[in-house]
Order: C-alpha cells, then sequence, then structure tokens
C-alpha cells in the first residue's frame, strides 16, 4: 500500500512513523506547507515528500491521513472522497456545522471510506464498556459520567481557533457517549463557567464546563470539561446499570487522590496530556485505518459519526448560551439513519 500524510506536525509526525512500522505498507509520502518538517519527517522514515498537502490525492495513493492545521481538514477530506481515496481525518472535519453536513452528505454519496480519528473508540477499557453495555452485563443501564479534564489551559492562540471547550474537550466525550451507548441524545442543558485566565471570557469560551443529556432510550448522562486540573490530565467514564457499574480511566494514573484512612491508591504516575493518556489507542487507530484500506473494510468511526457528536456540542453551545434546555430536533442534521459504527 502507498499511503500518505497531510500535516507533519506532533501528531502527524506520529502517524507517518506509525504507518512506518504497519505491516502491509510500503510507501509513505509526507506533504507539509512546512517544507522543512516535511523533509526531516521524511528522512526520518524514509519518506517521499510532496510540496503541497493538496497535491497527494494525485500521487497514486491508496490512502490519505489528514493531521494538518484545522483549517485544512475539509478541503482534504473532500478532494479525497471526491477522488475515492479511503481517508482518515483527525477532528474537527470542518470549522462549521454546515460544512460538517456537506461533508456527510459527500461521503453518502460518493461512498469513499472516511475513519474520523475519535481515538478514545481505540482505547481497549472503553471497547470492553462498549461490550458490556451490549451484552447486557451490567443490565438496564441508568446513568453515565464523563470526564475530560485538561491538567492546564493551551495558549491563547489555539483557544482562539479551538471552537470552544464542547468543541475541543468534550467532542471526544459526545462520540464516546454514542460509541458505549448505542443510544442517541435526545435533550441537552449545559453550562460554563470562568475562574481562570481571563482570555477564555475574552475569547467567547469558558474554561469550565458541564452538560446534561438525556438519551433516547431515557439514560441520564453527565459531561464535565475543565481546563484546570493540577492533579493532572483526566479522562474517565463511569457507567451505572442495574446489574453492576464499570469505570474507564479508573488506573495508577488517575489524577485524583483519596483523603480516605489508609487508602494508597493511585500509586501513579499520572498522565499530563491526552497524548499520553492515549497512545496506544492512537497506535491502534492508523493500524486499523491502514487494514480499512486493505481489506476495504467498514469504517470504524465514519464523517457522519463526527457530525452527530458536532450537533451535541452546537447544542451544548446554544443551551449555555441562552440558558436553557435544547432539544437535539433544533440543531440541523442529516434525514438518513446513522450507520452503528464498530
Amino acid at each position: 500500500m502507498k499511503l500518505a500524510v497531510a500535516g507533519v506536525g506532533r501528531i502527524g509526525a506520529f502517524h507517518a512513523r506509525t504507518l512506518k512500522d504497519v505491516a502491509g505498507v510500503d510507501t509513505i509520502v509526507v506533504a507539509d506547507l512546512n517544507h522543512e518538517a516535511a523533509s526531516s519527517v521524511a528522512a526520518e522514515i524514509g519518506a517521499e515528500v510532496v510540496a503541497d498537502p493538496l497535491d497527494l490525492v494525485h500521487q497514486g495513493i491508496d490512502g490519505l491521513v489528514i493531521a494538518t492545521a484545522t483549517d485544512g481538514h475539509a478541503p482534504l477530506l473532500r478532494a479525497a472522497l471526491t477522488a475515492g481515496i479511503p481517508v482518515f481525518c483527525e477532528k474537527p472535519v470542518a470549522g462549521t456545522l454546515g460544512e460538517t453536513i456537506e461533508l456527510a452528505e459527500l461521503e453518502a454519496k460518493t461512498g469513499t471510506l472516511a475513519h474520523i480519528g475519535f481515538q478514545r473508540r481505540f482505547d481497549a477499557a472503553y471497547r470492553r464498556a462498549r461490550a458490556a453495555v451490549a451484552s447486557g452485563e451490567i443490565g438496564t443501564i441508568h446513568a453515565i459520567r464523563a470526564t475530560t479534564h485538561d491538567q492546564a489551559p493551551p495558549p491563547r492562540a489555539y483557544v482562539k481557533v479551538s471552537g470552544g471547550i464542547f468543541h475541543d474537550c468534550n467532542i471526544h466525550d459526545f462520540d464516546i457517549i454514542r460509541f458505549v451507548s448505542g443510544a442517541e441524545p435526545t435533550t441537552v442543558y449545559a453550562t460554563g463557567a470562568n475562574k481562570g485566565d481571563p482570555m477564555f471570557t475574552e475569547e467567547g469560551d469558558v474554561d469550565t464546563a458541564a452538560a446534561i443529556i438525556t438519551l433516547d432510550d431515557g439514560t441520564l448522562v453527565t459531561v464535565t470539561a475543565t481546563r484546570y486540573n493540577g492533579a493532572g490530565h483526566d479522562v474517565r467514564m463511569e457507567v451505572t446499570g442495574s446489574g453492576g457499574a464499570v469505570a474507564v480511566g479508573l488506573d495508577d494514573s488517575l489524577a485524583l487522590r483519596s483523603l480516605e484512612d489508609g487508602v494508597q491508591f493511585p500509586a501513579g504516575p499520572q498522565c499530563w496530556s491526552f497524548f499520553e493518556r492515549f497512545h496506544d489507542a492512537y497506535l491502534a487507530e492508523l493500524s486499523a485505518f491502514a487494514g480499512m484500506v486493505a481489506t476495504t473494510s467498514p469504517s470504524p468511526c465514519t464523517v457522519r459519526d463526527a457530525l452527530e457528536a458536532s450537533r451535541i456540542a452546537h447544542a451544548c453551545d446554544l443551551s449555555r448560551a441562552q440558558a436553557r434546555l435544547v432539544h437535539m430536533s433544533e440543531i440541523p442534521g442529516l434525514d438518513a439513519p446513522i450507520a452503528d459504527g464498530t
């Protein structure tokens, strides 16, 4: 297989190195507007170099990995879908809900395989949680709690283009809630606050947020996010059912300290970033993409899935702005049935 990587920043370079060691990948082509960076990564892994990322679709490639800056995602994804080239794209697929809908429609029209990079779907514990729900192991699900707490805030330049905390942090929670539960949201109530750097207020964002989501099977979901968790990077999920309860992220790296007598857990060390927390999941998702290209197997996370997560984020934005319950029917989307991700 000949695979291409557009964008060789931190995550793009990691993806290129990962593909180098994936069975069946014979040739890698990289491109970045920073030609020096592209040349450096290419020299390291023995890849070919193309100057313009948009030219990658004309290089006879079997698949494309998009890891450019956010504003480069939609044009490259559109080009790959139109050309019929299987494509992996980091989130978000586009900067607006309207453009995301357009790309989901294009995916459906062309039938091109597209895999969106929600890496939690490839984390072993999240997959076990999905299996526990689907098998009935923990009975009827009554409540889910999802958490994404960053250790420290990103720079202002990132906050400006992040889309806000619901689109940046919680978008992964929204996707994994759908993945684990197999249910869809019907209503959302969200709020947020700022107690840290005033840049969040100045950029129209919040540094801490919470949402209550009701799923179509009656399950109640609570979601929280913060940019200020001094104990470390903390991503967890708890699923409570009539026959038991399970947790994801409850291991020795947990960024939480117990005040109970005699409790030594967790032993540490903590994770300090998303990349550290989900390192193995990132490896697994790229291997899965290569396998998808080789076998033309169904996508594990489609553009449609990305759209549904984005719709929840938009519902949270609207709820926070208007301080009211938002029905998901208020948020534009596609009318076609949602395919079950695997």
